[in-house]
């Protein structure tokens, strides 16, 4: 064997003994490290670390957001009846040893697992709500009771839930009708409830718009008459200081005013006595 030979084969000796001795871990993964089969560590960070050759071995887990898309299934009301569920779980690797430990690190079994634990749960809910309350429930809340229910279980495979959602509920076509009817008769119920409040609210609002109204008019006639009194006092006066200042005049104007409002036509006729103290003022003097 040649020399060059020689330094190639130690060279290439040396490369797989240190390709051996490290491994890395990515941000999106978790690892484990064994011995002969034990594990001996499970917490690294992403980067560079060592090992055995032939001694150690590691085993990488996808640490990333995985979903779990469960097929829809029934589940009995409180009424015993029928609700079809859509729903999903998002979850991830929370502690890998518990995990490779509970479902020998297989996401699959993982999937598995949870789809029970969830099923268990909503049926627990479900069945203590009747089919009104089911439908609805605010999915929040059900979010929440849901991922209290099932989160201590799930950590105990290593696994952290990050959402559970319920996509859809549905329910069978009787239990649909049945309930369709029941929505229509309640809100047929509180629409003719509003009816009558409205109804009862306008009657209330017209009787008081009408009294209002009397008490305008009331307050207004009486305004009108006090300011008619008014001026009648005032004219009064002021009839009372014309007479007295010049009584012949006022009795001539007085005279020339009723003259002008019997004989407004020319067919108007009025009969009296040829000396009579209507005609005073026709002739060149005043009658004494």
């Amino acid at each position: 064997m040649s020399r060059m030979q020689l330094w190639i084969g130690l060279i290439l000796l040396a490369t797989f003994i240190v390709k051996s001795s490290l491994f890395t871990v990515q941000e999106t993964e978790k690892a484990i490290k064994f011995k002969f089969g034990e594990i001996i560590n499970s917490d690294y960070q992403p980067g560079f670390h060592g090992k055995l050759p032939f001694v150690n071995t590691v085993k990488k887990f996808d640490a990333r957001i995985l979903s779990h898309d469960a097929k829809p299934e029934r589940f009995l009301t409180k009424e015993k009846k029928n609700v079809l569920v859509d729903s999903y779980v998002k979850w991830r690797i929370g502690d890998v040893e518990k995990f490779y430990t509970a479902v020998q690190g297989n996401p699959a079994t993982a999937d598995v697992r949870i789809g029970q634990i969830m099923k268990d749960a909503m049926r627990g809910e479900f069945g203590k709500h009747t089919v009104k309350e089911v439908i609805a429930q605010d999915r929040q809340q059900l979010r929440n009771l849901l991922i209290d229910r099932t989160a201590p279980l799930v950590a105990k495979m290593g696994i952290g839930l990050v959402d559970v959602r319920v996509k859809r509920i549905d329910l069978e076509e009787q239990v649909s009708a049945s309930v369709f009817r029941r929505m229509e008769t309640e809100r047929a119920r509180d629409a003719k409830d509003l009816r009558s409040r409205g109804a009862a609210e306008a009657t209330r609002i017209r009787a008081d718009a009408d009294k209002q109204a009397e008490i305008l008019l009331a307050e207004a006639y009486r305004e009108a008459e006090q300011m008619r009194g008014d001026g009648d006092a005032k004219a009064t006066a002021i009839y009372a200081t014309a007479y007295n200042a010049d009584p012949e005049f006022y009795s001539f104007y007085k005279s020339l005013d009723a003259y002008t409002n019997v004989f407004k036509g020319k067919g108007d006729m009025l009969v009296l006595e040829p000396d009579s103290d209507f005609f005073s003022y026709f002739g060149s003097k005043k009658k004494k």
